[in-house]
């Protein structure tokens, strides 16, 4: 994770900024959770309280804060709505989106939060693709290794980063997604794909996780040629990860991924 900064210790002119956007600020909690953004806050004031993301201008990351400007409006029916959008105060690009109590979800097997997991992920697919510039299924290209890409093609949105911290379940037992850092066009199955390897990650065996990711409608559209490539593309993808990574979750997601390879009697030629 990087290393988080307190609202203290912002730019004094980014303070301002923000403040004249939500009203007075009565506290400012650092999150500790996540990975990706230096900035991330909850703001209680007195009109209420916003969540708070950002990254400076000069870090290549910010192509994700802009991607997510982007897609919010789209996604609102499955995720919290973008309130205000700073693009440059003191070379800072800061989104304030409205704020949702909750908890990470717990996607162990028995977990009760997996049937609000499982209809959030069906929801996205639910979701009309706007006619945006947004990822396709060529952000997979380089682990075909000459594979047809034609299996990932399609017209869904997709979310694709099922990291736990990416939802949120509230007091009412419906999950919100967060972090829309990587909206892509491709085939609707691919998201409870790349969902059923958190699974694996933490815990389910890979029949139990393709069991239950196939509660969702998207799953039906996928063919046995289509998952198999897929798995394939993921083993070649976390191995690649976690050769260059030293993090124990890069670990923990290529042996998820082999795990599922293997379970589909794909391998990578050696």
């Amino acid at each position: 994770m990087r290393q988080r900064i307190t609202w203290p210790n912002l730019p004094e002119a980014l303070r301002e900024d923000i403040t004249a956007r939500t009203g007075e600020i009565l506290d400012a909690r650092t999150v500790a959770k996540g990975m990706n953004s230096p900035l991330a806050m909850v703001l209680r004031t007195a009109a209420g309280t916003v969540f708070v993301k950002g990254i400076r201008n000069d870090h290549p990351g910010v192509i994700s804060q802009e991607r997510e400007a982007l897609i919010n409006p789209y996604v609102r029916a499955v995720s919290p709505a973008l309130l205000w959008h700073i693009e440059n105060t003191a070379g800072w690009n800061v989104l304030g989106f409205e704020h949702v109590e909750g908890r990470h979800p717990d996607y162990a097997p028995g977990s009760p939060d997996l049937p609000a997991v499982l209809a959030a992920v069906d929801a996205v697919g639910a979701l009309p693709c706007p006619d945006l510039p947004i990822k396709n299924e060529n952000r997979w290209r380089p682990y075909l290794d000459g594979d047809d890409p034609a299996p990932l093609t399609g017209s869904a949105l997709l979310h694709t980063e099922y990291n736990p911290l990416n939802l949120l379940v509230t007091d009412g037992g419906a999950a919100r997604i967060v972090d829309w850092a990587w909206p892509t066009r491709g085939a609707s199955w691919i998201d409870p794909a790349c969902l059923l390897i958190w699974f694996i990650v933490s815990g389910h065996c890979p029949d139990e996780a393709e069991a239950h990711v196939a509660r969702t409608r998207a799953w039906a559209t996928a063919t046995p040629e289509a998952l198999d490539l897929f798995a394939l593309i993921n083993l070649r993808l976390w191995g690649e990860i976690a050769h260059y990574s030293s993090q124990d979750w890069a670990r923990r997601m290529s042996s998820a991924a082999r795990r599922w390879a293997h379970a589909r009697r794909v391998s990578a030629p050696r």
